[in-house]
């Protein structure tokens, strides 16, 4: 709370303000503490025009006190003068007129604040060419508004006279020219201030939310997101220039202001200018926020696994489980409480929620469906799950992919549905879930579904498979992953290059999942993107196959028999099983998987079984040894040893050694027991 460091300002009596430096922010004088103070004081603005918008009389004047302690640090005059009146009109409530009272001094307040500022940043040092605010500031905050915009602008598509959603989608387009004319980008604050004037016609009821708003606005998004993303480099010292082009979407703006008919529609932002901007998480500390760079929550959360490492270390060790000192062993188990503590609070720091990629697939959708002249309709759910932020930021592009695919490839035009007997309108689902440990992503569609014939006619033609007759269905479905497969005839603007399926897997067995695919002709097709909760630490049980240790994530163990302790059957001579609580489950020795040496291997019926399991599938794996259940820090095995069938990386254990950790659905496939119920 950085005001809180300001000094206690009585409204109802005079101010004295403090002299500034002539030169203030020179390149010689700058003074860094009343910058940040001047980008408070946009946040306080931002809050305090929300509240009274929101008719939140109690929270609006909390904030507008704050801001009127600020104005008076920076010695704006104006401001504060707006402000004190805003106070004023706040303690009248029993005024016939004092919404629309209230309402004029939020405005008058904003438009003070934001001539005052300019003119100040303008007079202290117009050619030095730096900003009036850390790069890295201006990102974080940017950032956030962007996101709320994108959000705003898709749900007034939908509910037109949404006013919630105008007053804050026009508060965040007045921030983001407030932020730019601090951080020095003209071309940026222009167009946030043109589309900040057309959405104020629309909340004065001047013009309607239309095509030509909507449109208008997400081409200003898109641009001052480029802008965004090259003040992200700048901050890192690459040497780049902010997106130019703008001259179309300006005039665009002026016409639709003027209400002159526009010959086409809302001019799109340019390539450099629509890069996504990813979304930057807030640490939540008892109802405030602090924002922190993530290279340092990465750190932290690296740090903390090797404390879970040499925590591992210290309680395994000989020395201390030989002794017998009572204080020694109560203090290790406290240590081990307390890392254990810390283990959970940073990898909590690192989780964000999947609603924020869900969003931004939202925006791809709608310029999809527009582009293919479809009818569809796209919902949404479980946004709340929370993943690590690393898997978060790399589902965005495969589930991008699968938009696409899902609006050309699967949904049929709105006449050949009808045809079918279908609702004109399509439905495309994604949602997200949490299941045994893993977070299931759902893409679905109910459209024409995959044509098993047609994928296999294809395979047969690029050589991918020889015997036809081979294939099993599943096997088919498969298919489709193949780098460059496609059954498009043609190549749209949307797809039909055959690179879309492909990165999608790709990038989720780089994320350690896994891609199932359901189909049904004539009623959809529906993908499930498996993946881990997090990257970084997991519980793992390790169990011991001759001399080597291996380990099996937690979520994927479902129960333990001891050697001896379950009745194994062979049936046809070759392959063994065991009867689980009436269920079948198939039995496999680990030395067979993996290859190792059988001859120092104890046969299946003297071993310990480890039941497997992913989804519906079960898997007995028979094992030397079961060591027991530990905390375990991911490493990757390198790059050089490439991705290996079975294997998902490696881990150091409490005694120093190194195990390798085992990936379960990958035995089932390697096995061939994906069946097995």
């Amino acid at each position: 709370q950085r005001v809180s460091r300001f000094p206690s300002l009585d409204c109802a009596h005079p101010v004295q303000y403090p002299s500034l430096p002539a030169s203030w922010p020179g390149a010689n004088c700058r003074i860094w503490a009343q910058v940040e103070q001047a980008g408070t004081l946009l946040q306080l603005l931002d809050a305090v025009i929300g509240q009274v918008f929101a008719r939140n009389p109690e929270a609006a004047r909390a904030e507008a006190e704050r801001t009127v302690r600020c104005a008076g640090a920076l010695a704006m005059e104006r401001t504060h003068s707006a402000a004190c009146q805003l106070v004023a009109v706040l303690g009248e409530p029993e005024d016939p007129e004092w919404t629309s009272r209230l309402e004029s001094a939020a405005e008058t307040l904003q438009a003070t604040a934001e001539s005052e500022l300019e003119e100040r940043l303008r007079a202290a040092n117009p050619d030095s060419g730096e900003p009036g605010m850390p790069w890295g500031d201006f990102v974080l905050e940017a950032r956030e508004h962007l996101s709320n915009i994108e959000r705003d602008i898709l749900a007034l598509e939908n509910s037109p006279n949404d006013t919630e959603s105008i007053h804050s989608l026009f508060r965040s387009f007045h921030t983001i020219k407030g932020l730019t004319a601090i951080a020095g980008i003209e071309t940026a604050r222009e167009v946030a201030h043109q589309t900040e004037n057309l959405l104020d016609q629309v909340r004065a009821g001047q013009r309607p939310v239309d095509t030509r708003v909507i449109d208008l606005s997400l081409a200003s998004a898109d641009f001052l997101g480029g802008a965004v993303a090259v003040a992200e480099q700048l901050d890192r010292g690459a040497s780049v220039e902010f997106p130019s082009g703008a001259d179309a979407l300006i005039d665009g703006l002026y016409a639709a202001i003027a209400n002159v008919p526009a010959a086409a529609a809302a001019p799109p932002a340019t390539e450099t200018c629509a890069q996504p901007v990813p979304i930057q998480r807030k640490l939540e500390q008892t109802g405030s926020s602090v924002k922190v760079d993530t290279a340092k929550l990465d750190q932290l959360v690296d740090l903390v696994g090797e404390l879970v490492i040499a925590q591992s270390l210290v309680q395994l060790d000989t020395a201390m489980q030989s002794g017998n000192d009572a204080k020694t062993a109560k203090n290790l188990t406290q240590l081990g409480r307390i890392t254990s503590e810390l283990r959970k609070t940073a990898m909590s720091l690192r989780v964000v929620p999947i609603g924020m990629t869900f969003r931004r697939m939202t925006r791809v959708f709608r310029d999809l469906i527009r582009e293919s002249g479809k009818d569809a309709v796209l919902e949404t759910a479980g946004e709340d799950a929370e993943l690590d932020r690393t898997i978060v930021e790399r589902l965005a592009d495969p589930l991008m992919h699968m938009i696409r695919n899902a609006v050309d490839h699967g949904l049929e035009p709105p006449d050949e549905r009808q045809q079918a007997g279908k609702p004109r309108q399509g439905r495309i689902r994604l949602s997200a879930s949490h299941q045994s440990g893993q977070v299931v992503i759902e893409v679905s569609d109910d459209g024409r579904g995959l044509d098993r014939g047609r994928i296999l006619e294809k395979a047969v033609e690029r050589g991918l498979v020889e015997d036809p007759s081979a294939v099993s269905p599943a096997a088919i479905l498969d298919l489709i992953f193949e780098p460059g497969f496609s059954t498009s005839e043609k190549v749209t603007g949307i797809s039909g290059r055959g690179v879309g399926m492909d990165v999608v897997k790709k990038e989720i067995e780089g994320l350690r999942g896994r891609v199932d695919v359901r189909s049904e002709p004539g009623q959809g097709t529906t993908f499930l993107l498996r993946v881990p909760l997090t990257l970084a630490i997991i519980s793992a049980l390790v169990v011991k196959q001759g001399r080597d240790r291996f380990i099996l994530p937690l979520f994927t163990v479902r129960e333990l028999l001891p050697p001896g302790g379950q009745e194994i059957s062979t049936v046809e001579g070759r392959n063994q099983i065991c009867v689980i609580r009436e269920s079948v489950v198939p039995v496999v020795r680990l030395a067979t998987v993996l290859a190792l040496p059988l001859a120092s291997a104890k046969p299946a019926a003297e071993s310990a079984i480890v039941v497997v399991e992913s989804g519906p599938r079960r898997l007995a794996l028979a094992v030397d040894e079961v060591v027991g259940k530990q905390e375990v820090v991911i490493k990757s095995l390198g790059d050089w040893l490439g991705r290996i069938p079975g294997v998902a990386g490696g881990a150091i254990l409490g005694d120093g050694g190194v195990g390798i950790i085992l990936d379960v659905d990958s035995l089932f496939a390697r096995e061939g027991h994906g069946l097995a119920a």
